[in-house]
């Protein structure tokens, strides 16, 4: 065996084709993140199926016939959704690319810089990635792909800071603190969406986070409200 052969024995070896699937509801954004990935450094050779809805997603996971085994999945946050499954966010994806892709590294990369967003999305999603999209440029991209096809976790500086330097306001933002004055209003929860610029769903989870971090396992509006004014949140 010669020297040439030797080598193209051993780059055989090392690149691998990969199933990529990649849900944003913008085309641009994807082909983008196509384009940089096709410089990764191991000569990965990368099959992309792409969504552009909650619904589209939902089609190619759920596929029981011929089901593609995807190696890693990139998944935006807000994305036109499907009511008929009670989907209506890259959140509600990740469980299904859990429940059918059990082997899929999950990579989230969102436009959105709300810290409370982004806390719920590490502590109940758990992705393998979690970028935010102005945080990052190709080089970092690829330093991602490459990190977490390899076992390990990736995130952006963004996310970092949050890790690094929690803050009351990370959970209690305007929104939170908007629930917590219409709750005092009398409001009740399941009428807060007529007074804030929020959807039943959006609410509903902030009310959870609200009452993770008043230590509140169980507990009804006035639980929470007992709480916020003691720390003189009211």
């Amino acid at each position: 065996m010669n020297f040439l052969s030797t080598k193209i024995r051993i780059f055989t070896k090392k690149h691998m084709d990969l199933n990529i699937l990649m849900v944003d509801d913008h085309p641009p954004i994807i082909e983008g993140y196509k384009a940089i990935l096709s410089f990764n450094e191991s000569g990965h050779v990368l099959k992309t199926v792409m969504a552009y809805s909650c619904e589209a997603a939902y089609i190619i996971l759920t596929e029981t016939i011929k089901p593609i085994v995807f190696d890693m999945v990139f998944l935006d946050i807000t994305l036109p959704p499907f009511e008929a499954q009670n989907m209506h966010s890259g959140e509600d994806l990740v469980q299904l690319v859990k429940k059918y892709q059990p082997q899929s590294k999950i990579v989230i990369l969102t436009s959105h810089t709300d810290t409370v967003l982004l806390q719920r999305i590490l502590n109940q999603c758990k992705p393998n990635g979690l970028l935010v999209k102005s945080d990052f440029l190709s080089e970092e991209f690829l330093l991602a792909f490459d990190t977490i096809l390899e076992g390990g976790n990736y995130y952006s500086a963004t996310i970092l800071n949050l890790q690094h330097n929690p803050t009351p306001e990370a959970q209690l933002d305007i929104f939170n603190r908007q629930i917590l004055y219409f709750l005092a209003q009398g409001i009740k929860t399941k009428n807060l969406y007529q007074h804030i610029h929020l959807s039943t769903s959006a609410i509903e989870k902030r009310n959870v986070i609200i009452k993770e971090y008043f230590g509140i396992k169980k507990g009804t509006d006035e639980d929470i409200l007992r709480q916020a004014r003691k720390q003189g949140l009211l």
